[in-house]
């Protein structure tokens, strides 16, 4: 433990020079100060950047004695235990005698009891002489490795000790002490720990870094200049100390001098300052404030430094002093509209996590208010899905993203109906009728063959004479009818099926969006997810079914009462009859009427025609009864696969999939559950918990701050 020598006053405050320098800031300055320390103390620091000024630098840097002449605080240096963690210092002016007061703030990353036991920490210092000792119960508290027993555990602490000084210290001034960089440790795990803490701080935009550096090192071999030039390119944020001048050889002042005239290749917006600390002899003799300021003021008044053209106002630490609650001030002041907007943003941000966490659900009614809750959103998406209404409170689910229409389901399915009436349209006959100068005639293609009116009637002609029963000639079988309509839509079960399959895509799809949008309990959605999943593939199951009802009843004997049956084939043969007639008639004037139809009102000249027409009409009757086979054909197989593309989107698509999508979880479902499946399916885990305690402690920790600022 570090003791002063008996003789001397422990380094403090010279209260006649703080009486001198306390129109330096107003009690403004000193509330506004109070309430960023208040919301640090809060623990909104650790989710929102704060104003605040850090002293940073190497090991062995003189950080120490930087803050010492800042603070008048003397840290115990030979244990090194307050490098170990972040020291928060509070100084407030008041007329009254100095209470200096030690607290710990708990990192975010603690756990409750961690939090509790470390936030109980508090302790009245009655002299400075009690420092070494409470930094060292500071350090015991925190868990930091190799003090008194500690044996295991990290080597330093993202913990913060807070040391308050209330009274007449001359100073309104909140200032940050980090622990030095490292370069050679026992372990390489203890360098990384000091970094990333250290990172921590510089990374704010917020944090007004103050880079100590000595003047007996290269500047751009200084660690803290890396890392500050990383964290603050430009330098607008960051000022630098240089301290140990009267460590560095002779003749080599110009360069420290160009250093801190801002003149030199590393070159800062808020510039440098230059000190000269406490020798350890001087330390040891327990040199006063007072005494470092005349010391500190001499040396840079020889001949050597009066020669470099300082600037005066940049020289000492009673300079750094008063730049410091200077900057601090104007910095707080246009940083905290910032802060209180961030705060409001980040308590909606909790207030809304809070909303999607619910209310505890530890009991069985506790838990079927929440499915209930989650069933009702659940229901009310699916329905507006299915029924195509867009709008309403949950607009934003429907939202098109990426041009696509999959949180659309009902656009999503007209569209794969069109598609699949498209599909069996084009693709659904088995024999498709082209040109005869068509490159594909007499190939299979997807399953297609492609043929020519005479390659159709030929196959009609064959299926013909296999299906002779005792009808007369140029009559036909009624299983003729039924066997070429049964061959040529052979292909609408593929068709259908892999339509079932493609809309049960996008069901499942959606069914998913609407899982995540309504129950943003991870485990609870993959919980309700496969019951969810069970459903759908039981519908998709049935629908299936449903299809194969569909087409067993394809394969019985073709039936239809549609008239657009007989108005095709009344529509057909008026065609076939008037192109029979054309061609005869044709034919009669090219062979008959020497290439010219003469034809006078007369019974000579209409016997003549009639009977010129009557012999071109050859009847062969398997013709006809082939010819009447395919007229009944195309008519009938039109009809038929309307009406089979209808009853697959009505029976198969909407009454299975569709229709009872909605059912799968919704309130009804939830009211049935048992107390055991209400358990499984969303008891809150300990990670819930821990995640709804969190956000309480901080929403509360936000508001208050909130009042803070206001008060």
């Amino acid at each position: 433990m570090a003791v002063l020598p008996p003789d001397k006053p422990p380094l403090g405050h010279d209260y006649s020079y703080a009486q001198r320098k306390i129109s330096l800031q107003s009690s403004k300055t000193s509330r506004r100060l109070n309430q960023i320390d208040q919301i640090r103390a809060n623990g909104v620091g650790d989710h929102i950047a704060l104003p605040q000024l850090v002293v940073c630098g190497d090991q062995s840097a003189g950080k120490s004695s930087v803050l010492e002449g800042i603070s008048g605080i003397p840290f115990p240096r030979q244990d090194g235990l307050c490098t170990r963690f972040a020291t928060e210092i509070i100084l407030r002016h008041e007329c009254t005698d100095i209470k200096t007061t030690a607290t710990i703030i708990p990192n975010s990353s603690r756990s409750e009891e961690e939090k509790r036991l470390l936030s109980a920490y508090h302790h009245v210092l009655h002299d400075f002489t009690e420092l070494p000792n409470i930094i060292e119960e500071a350090a015991k508290l925190m868990g930091v490795r190799g003090i008194d027993a500690q044996a295991e555990g990290p080597a330093f602490a993202a913990d913060v000790l807070r040391l308050e000084l209330v009274g007449n210290t001359g100073l309104h001034l909140t200032i940050v002490d980090l622990p030095g960089l490292i370069s050679v440790a026992q372990s390489e795990e203890d360098v990384k720990i000091v970094e990333k803490m250290v990172d921590s701080y510089l990374q704010h935009s917020r944090t007004i870094i103050l880079a100590v550096i000595p003047a007996t090192s290269d500047v751009d071999t200084q660690g803290i200049i890396q890392r500050a030039r990383r964290f603050d390119e430009n330098g607008l944020r960051t000022v630098g100390i240089i301290t140990k001048p009267d460590l560095i050889n002779a003749g080599t002042e110009a360069r420290i001098a160009r250093l801190a005239k801002n003149c030199d290749r590393t070159k800062l917006t808020l510039g440098f300052f230059i000190l000269k600390n406490p020798s350890p002899t001087e330390l040891k003799a327990g040199m006063t404030i007072e005494e470092r300021r005349k010391t500190e003021l001499a040396y840079f008044s020889t001949e050597v430094w009066k020669k470099q053209g300082l600037d005066p106002s940049r020289v000492g630490v009673d300079k750094l002093r008063c730049f410091l609650e200077e900057i601090l001030d104007s910095h707080i002041e246009r940083e905290l509209p910032k802060v209180r907007e961030d705060i409001r943003r980040l308590l909606r941000e909790k207030n809304e996590e809070l909303d999607e966490l619910g209310a505890e659900r530890k009991s069985p009614n506790q838990i079927r208010m929440f499915l209930t809750k989650m069933a009702t959103n659940y229901y009310n998406i699916i329905q507006a899905g299915v029924d195509g209404s867009y709008g309403g409170r949950d607009a934003s689910f429907f939202e098109i993203r990426d041009g696509r229409l999959s949180a659309r389901l009902r656009a999503a399915i007209h569209i794969e109906n069109e598609k699949f009436s498209d599909d069996m349209r084009q693709h659904g006959e088995n024999r498709k009728i082209v040109p005869s100068d068509h490159p594909d005639v007499g190939k299979d293609k997807g399953g297609q063959h492609f043929v020519t009116k005479e390659g159709m009637l030929e196959w009609i002609r064959q299926v013909y004479d296999e299906t002779r029963g005792q009808e007369l000639p140029g009559n036909y079988n009624q299983a003729l009818l039924a066997e070429l309509f049964h061959v040529q839509s052979l292909r609408w079960a593929d068709i259908a099926r892999e339509h079932i399959l493609v809309v049960s895509k996008i069901v499942f799809q959606f069914v998913n969006a609407a899982l995540a949008y309504a129950i943003r309990d991870g485990k609870v959605r993959e919980n309700i997810g496969r019951l969810v999943s069970t459903t759908l593939e039981a519908n998709v199951e049935a629908a299936e079914h449903e299809l194969e009802r569909i087409l067993q009843d394809e394969t019985r004997q073709p039936i239809t009462y549609n008239h657009y049956y007989t108005d095709n084939i009344q529509n057909a043969r008026n065609e076939a009859s008037k192109s029979l007639i054309e061609d005869s008639v044709r034919d009669a004037i090219r062979n008959d009427w020497d290439g010219t139809l003469h034809l006078q009102n007369t019974e000579k000249d209409c016997v003549r025609l009639v009977s010129s027409l009557k012999k071109r009409v050859i009847v062969d009757m398997k013709e006809q009864a082939c010819s009447e086979a395919k007229t009944d054909l195309t008519a009938y197989y039109k009809v038929a696969r309307k009406t089979f593309v209808d009853n697959v989107c009505r029976q198969v698509i909407e009454r299975h999939i569709l229709a009872r999508l909605a059912d799968a979880f919704s309130p009804m479902t939830v009211s049935l559950y048992s107390e055991e499946e209400l358990i499984n399916l969303a008891i809150e885990s300990p990670q819930i918990c821990h995640l709804r305690s969190d956000a309480r402690r901080l929403q509360a920790a936000l508001e208050q701050s909130l009042r803070d600022l206001a008060g």
